[in-house]
């Protein structure tokens, strides 16, 4: 692949006001080519341009195209660094009415040095707010789809649409659809900015000679008008890839612009590193409906204050994945302690999920055109989320990972909206790690609080996602949770019957059907208060759930935990995997007797506290 910077640009604005400032604090600074002047991080406009693309392994060749005015600056700066004099091409210009327009400058260089390849074109007068962006991702990127590339980042406030490109994107391909050379207000609501920065594969580059013969003055001769010819006219696939920075191109602005976002950029740069950030996601009980949500059904559930798994992420010099003194231990007292944690917790803690989170969103960023910002950070987790008893702790840690570096690398819900990363997390999980699992859990851990969802077919086949509806947490009855102090004999709820399913299983099929029958009528008997109602259908839900489960499936401490309730006269149900059971016992008397026994029994019991974040503990 080739790289060619251009920076063949006449008597700017800029240029004329440093000459004019009777101030003489830029006097220093008359005469120096636009790309030349100083930019962030204490290095010139273009040297951050130049480390960036020097790199022999992406690039065999990089071209930088100059005019005749300034040739001799750009010669001197390359002896300064490192750049080959011999591949700086002159277009012979030395004003501004005699310029050939930026198109016309890439022609020259393609023609000149008989470029066959693809090829990477940057504006080399162009100042960047983010000095550290990955532009292996780009290239990746671009090599993954079948098209161009165009950078595109998401304008400041105070940016107007008028001065820049703007590109219209479809979420799904990332196809850009429509592009506007600098559009007059209203012509779009898109604040997605293109700038002087594409990538162009080899069988395009003949499109720029015919641009050139259709458009013969050379103010049309701008890359914003061939890009919009490019997309719009001649139909090209053209790709966008969001850039988690801003650009400003010098020829553009005059000396208090330049001033201005050069100021406001290396504030930018000196805020970092990043500080500690901390997310925290909360566990969930499956109220109604569960386990339906593998298998295109309709399910309730709800976040829960009592239970929590807690990240913290911080800027490093290399990235560090701290493992938890309890979940991931690494000393034991003795060889005999060691052979009691590992026969009771297993071998799998919590640093895979970190693992797996992060390898997970470098290639969802790569393959949905989102370029990360190249930094390192330190992750570490806690979580009081008791293992083993279904209560959804493997996701909450990977949700609040997952939080923690969309903090970190400025991503946003438009960037990864909230349905989609329930589905990321469900993927970390599934694809990743084999976990085994459904998309409720993922999808309450998201969108925090009381939440319906509907998985049916036609639903997550159309659009890869179910509906999800947010409840008023406020109408929830006094839930209450039990769970094993020792959760070996939960079962192995799963067994056969996703296979089952699979095969058409006539019993299996319609169960799935009644668990969402369920779900609707619990949505109704929450929205009215009807807790007799709700707890019926509780004691259906587990029933339903014993019956295409079988006793040998749920294990006896499942069994036992749903004995104890009903003796006491408590609805009772699963409200995950197993290990836990949750339950509804509206009267105060019977609850203390019934929290009694299960505390006799070994279990541990609790009152639940929900949890909205829009609301907080209700």
């Amino acid at each position: 692949m080739i790289c060619i910077l251009l920076v063949a640009g006449h008597g700017t604005l800029l240029e004329s006001q440093i000459k004019n400032d009777s101030t003489g604090l830029y006097a220093h600074l008359e005469g120096i080519p636009k790309a030349l002047l100083p930019g962030t991080g204490g290095k010139k406009i273009l040297d951050f341009w130049w480390e960036t693309v020097k790199m022999r392994h992406f690039f065999t060749d990089v071209y930088l195209v100059t005019n005749a005015d300034k040739y001799k600056h750009y010669e001197r700066w390359a002896t300064a660094n490192d750049f080959p004099v011999e591949n700086i091409i002159n277009d012979g210009t030395t004003m501004h009415e005699t310029r050939l327009g930026a198109v016309a400058d890439l022609d020259l260089a393609i023609r000149s040095k008989k470029v066959q390849q693809d090829v990477i074109v940057i504006a080399g007068d162009m100042l960047c707010a983010d000095q550290n962006f990955d532009i292996a991702q780009v290239l990746k990127f671009f090599k993954l789809k079948n098209g161009d590339l165009a950078i595109y980042y998401d304008m400041e406030d105070d940016e107007e649409t008028s001065s820049r490109g703007i590109v219209e994107v479809c979420p799904t391909t990332h196809r850009i659809t429509k592009f506007f050379e600098k559009p007059a207000p209203n012509v779009t609501g898109s604040r997605m900015a293109s700038v002087v920065f594409y990538c162009f594969q080899e069988k395009t580059l003949s499109t720029i000679e015919e641009f050139l013969k259709l458009h013969k003055n050379v103010a049309d001769r701008v890359l914003g008008k061939y890009m919009e010819w490019l997309i719009n006219t001649a139909q090209r696939p053209v790709y966008g890839m969001k850039l988690p920075t801003g650009f400003q191109l010098i020829g553009q602005v005059g000396l208090n612009d330049y001033t201005k976002w050069l100021t406001h950029y290396s504030i930018k740069q000196q805020t970092s590193p990043v500080q500690a950030v901390t997310c925290r996601s909360y566990s969930r009980i499956g109220v109604m409906g569960n386990p339906s949500d593998g298998f295109h059904g309709k399910t309730i559930s709800m976040t829960i204050k009592n239970f929590w798994a807690e990240v913290t992420i911080s800027e490093s010099e290399k990235l560090v994945l701290l493992p938890h003194p309890l979940c991931d231990p690494t000393e034991f007292g003795s060889l005999q302690d060691l052979y009691c944690i590992s026969g009771k917790e297993g071998y799998l803690g919590g640093l895979r999920l970190l693992q797996a989170t992060c390898k997970k969103l470098y290639q969802f960023c790569s393959e949905k055109g989102i370029a990360l910002t190249k930094k390192n950070f330190t992750l570490k987790y806690d979580t009081n989320i008791p293992r083993q008893v279904g209560l959804a702790g493997s996701s909450a840690i990977v949700c609040a990972t997952l939080k923690c570096l969309m903090t970190f690398y400025n991503l946003t819900d438009n960037d990864l909206p909230k349905q989609i990363q329930a589905n990321f997390i469900l993927d970390v999980e599934k694809e990743e790690l084999c976990i085994t699992a459904g998309l409720q859990d993922r999808v309450v851990q998201v969108y925090e609080g009381l939440i319906y969802m509907d998985f049916s077919k036609a639903l997550m086949e159309e659009q890869g996602y179910g509906n999800y509806e947010r409840m008023d947490i406020s109408s929830t009855p006094p839930f209450w949770l039990a769970y094993l102090g020792d959760p070996s004999d939960s079962g192995k709820i799963h067994n056969n019957v996703r296979q089952r399913w699979l095969n058409g299983d006539h019993d299996v099929v319609e169960a799935m059907t009644q668990f969402s029958v369920l779900a609707d009528k619990a949505k109704v008997a929450l929205e009215s208060s009807n807790w007799v109602e709700l707890a019926e259908l509780m004691n259906a839900n587990f029933d339903l759930r014993r019956a295409i489960y079988t006793d040998a499936c749920l294990g006896q401490g499942n069994l036992k935990m749903v004995e104890i309730a009903r003796k006491h006269g408590s609805a009772v149900k699963l409200p995950g995997s197993g290990g836990a059971v949750i339950g509804l016992c509206p009267d105060p008397e019977k609850l203390v007797i019934l929290k009694e026994a299960f505390q006799e029994a070994g279990c541990v019991f609790c009152h639940i506290v929900p949890y909205d974040s829009s609301s907080g503990t209700v």
